[in-house]
């Protein structure tokens, strides 16, 4: 994507240097979210005996969120929707009660402040929210029961760093679980139909 704004004129060469060099340092960046596993244990402890989680975002986030979502589903069978946090009132937000887990990309990003205005209505309605969010954020403290901090990067990366976390979460709470991680049941990619 970064040569085709190149080849269209729309970078320059100093902004490509500079997004490359952003983008090679998403590799580090894994590698410390990698290492700091506690809060996203303590996440899938708080939901591992859950029925249905929400995971919501906007702008990068809701593509997370969907991602999330799906990981969920697949290894640990536990019921799984994503949904842009715009549009939680048409629908996802008459589920929600006391302990029902919202899990929320709320990274720094144009959108943040709409996005924990979405994490309050969630909590007005007693959610349990874990966020995903940029490391140093100060705020988010006050809106989710669980912070899974990931470094901050440029908000067209973020979906390359705040999708290890969930990735993570699934695997953790499928564990939990007693789920066999390494053979899920009835996905296409392990089951042939002819």
């Amino acid at each position: 994507a970064l040569l085709l704004a190149q080849a269209k004129g729309r970078l320059v060469r100093g902004q490509m240097r500079l997004l490359f060099a952003e983008l090679a340092q998403t590799a580090e960046q894994a590698e410390v979210i990698l290492g700091n596993t506690q809060a996203i244990q303590a996440a899938a402890q708080a939901c591992k005996d859950s029925k249905s989680a929400l995971f919501i975002g906007r702008g990068m986030g809701a593509a997370v969120a969907e991602e999330g979502a799906l990981k969920l589903k697949e290894v640990s069978y536990l019921h799984a929707e994503a949904y842009p946090a715009g549009e939680m009132k048409h629908g996802p937000i008459a589920l929600i009660e006391p302990g029902f887990p919202v899990i929320a990309v709320a990274t720094e990003s144009p959108t943040y402040e709409k996005v924990l205005s979405n994490i309050q209505e969630a909590k007005a309605r007693g959610a349990m929210v874990v966020a995903v969010a940029t490391e140093g954020d100060e705020r988010i403290g006050g809106y989710a029961d669980h912070v899974i901090s990931i470094p901050k990067v440029r908000d067209a990366f973020s979906p390359i760093t705040a999708i290890i976390p969930l990735q993570m979460l699934a695997r953790q709470i499928a564990l939990l679980r007693g789920c066999n991680i390494d053979q899920p049941r009835n996905l296409a990619k392990s089951v042939t139909v002819e």
